[in-house]
């Protein structure tokens, strides 16, 4: 069974998609790294997952430090959020897992849907 991961980032300073954000999943149990990828030009992710283990955790790492020193600097302040980290299940083996997040340099927003198979 395969699950799929995956988000759509979007820029609430100036409205458009946050492409480019490193992004990291991991399995707490094991400490397995099972993607390291980045969102691509549309903001979005995409990722299939093979047999996620529905017992375990994962920790969705977005690495959004270096795309806001880019676009806003030190404009907007100091800026002390560099990760944001979403822990969740999956527990459905052929699940959709879609996370997404509207970003600024100081906060987010997130939601989620899940799609079961």
């Amino acid at each position: 069974m395969t699950a799929i991961v995956s988000s759509h980032l979007l820029n609430s300073v100036d409205g458009s998609h946050a492409g480019g954000i490193a992004v990291r999943l991991i399995n707490l149990a094991s400490g397995a790294t099972l993607f390291e990828t980045a969102s691509d030009d549309a903001g979005r992710l995409l990722q299939e997952i093979a047999d996620p283990d529905p017992a375990a955790r994962f920790e969705l790492v977005f690495h959004t430090g270096p795309y806001w020193i880019t676009r806003v600097g030190q404009t907007h302040g100091a800026r002390i959020m560099d990760e944001i980290v979403l822990r969740f299940a999956m527990p459905d083996s052929a699940g959709r897992y879609h996370m997404p997040l509207i970003l600024s340099p100081h906060g987010y927003a997130l939601w989620s849907s899940t799609e079961h198979g």
